[in-house]
């Protein structure tokens, strides 16, 4: 099935073939028609299958309909988790309507808030935002919800995570009754669908299911004592002359230590976190992404919205949790047909979340060993039902 054949105009299609996008991903053959139909719709839905063009294209196509929009007034919504997704989810709008008569702005922590008031007092097409700033906007009058035809939640797992169910709250109850939703999530989990009860009467709900084979990324772990962690790391570093990595990390403060020690290592990284301004996050990522920067660490939340099309490989440092953010991880590398690979290191103490990640993946990781680091405490094999116990 081609782009063609969902329903949407030259203009549109004219722009997915700038952007060399030939064929629809599982997510778009099955969400772009529903909300062409004004359907509203609870998907499920990893990084990596094209969720973000799946509610982009519509509302596009839909908005392209000769109306003005007036002075402080939005015809769509997009709420985000973090200022990184938010930016991205802008491009993204900004390429796929380059040839259509619209406006896009995306406001966040950190933006110059008296710029986006006048730029709202024009009027936006589409905003693109986080639940606190939009917040701040509408408390000091900024914008107006009335004219909403739209209203879109991404990542909605990861929202209500970060602690935003509160702001979530209160945004809801400002918008229209009147108005098309959608909602995104890697997982449906309870929180969500107590969340989605509040937001749709009547929803479709589209899953797509994790891929956890996925063929243009090698995936392999590595046993390790806690202790020797940062050593194995810089050992495969050094010893497989890596040209990058994107290493993740749960806590914000393991992210400094590990660049330490990375660093009396001889090995130059820098880092991504919530304790980091957003002008050191968007330094820090574009000298990455650039080349310039070779090895990056991140904590999760953080790396969320973050793309690039060559990354070699990924590295959980630390197992995440819940399961589903290992598709998540590891679907940063491997992109655009490209070859990745994704390496874990496991230590004992890691076995409970080793068996839930390999429960979804349906397989065990394939194990490896480093002779110049042998395990003291060695990492059980999965229970591969282990969730179902």
């Amino acid at each position: 099935m081609s782009f063609a054949k969902l329903g949407l105009s030259s203009l549109i299609l004219k722009a997915l073939k700038d952007a060399n996008y030939q064929q629809p991903t599982e997510i778009q053959k099955k969400a772009i028609p529903l909300l062409l139909k004004g359907e509203d719709i609870i998907a499920s839905a990893q990084t990596g299958t094209g969720k973000t063009a799946s509610f982009v294209l519509p509302i596009l196509e839909q908005l392209d309909n000769g109306e003005t929009v007036r002075g402080r007034s939005i015809r769509a919504l997009i709420l985000v988790p973090t200022r990184e997704l938010a930016k991205q989810v802008e491009t993204s709008i900004k390429n796929y309507g380059k040839y259509l008569n619209l406006s896009s702005l995306a406001i966040y922590g950190g933006t110059d808030i008296e710029s986006d008031k006048e730029t709202l007092a024009q009027g936006v097409d589409i905003l693109v935002t986080t639940p606190g700033r939009l917040l701040d906007m509408a408390y000091q009058r900024a914008l107006y919800f009335n004219d909403l035809e739209f209203f879109v939640l991404d990542e909605a797992d990861k929202m209500l995570d970060m602690g935003f169910i509160e702001d979530l709250n209160k945004i809801i109850e400002r918008l229209p009754g009147n108005r098309q939703s959608m909602l995104f999530s890697a997982t449906l989990n309870d929180k969500v669908r107590y969340l989605a009860d509040t937001v749709y009467d009547d929803a479709v709900e589209l899953k797509i299911a994790p891929k956890g084979k996925t063929p243009n990324i090698e995936q392999w772990m590595i046993a390790v004592d806690k202790d020797t962690k940062s050593a194995l790391l810089s050992h495969l570093i050094k010893e497989n002359n890596w040209d990058q990595a994107l290493i993740f990390v749960e806590k914000k403060h393991s992210a400094a230590k590990l660049v330490e020690q990375l660093g009396k290592r001889g090995i130059i990284a820098d880092s991504i976190h919530a304790g980091r301004s957003q002008a050191q996050r968007e330094k820090v990522w574009n000298e990455f992404k650039t080349g310039k920067l070779q090895f990056l660490v991140a904590t999760g939340v953080a790396a969320r919205g973050l793309d690039m099309q060559n990354l070699s490989r990924v590295v959980n440092y630390d197992l995440p949790y819940p399961a589903e953010e290992y598709i998540h991880r590891i679907g940063r590398t491997g992109r655009a047909g490209q070859k990745g690979q994704a390496i874990s290191l496991v230590s004992k103490d890691d076995f409970k979340n080793l068996c839930m990640i390999e429960s979804l993946l349906n397989h065990l990781l394939e194990r490896r060993e480093v002779a110049e680091f042998p395990v003291r405490k060695a990492v059980p094999i999965s229970i591969l039902n282990y969730h179902k116990r």
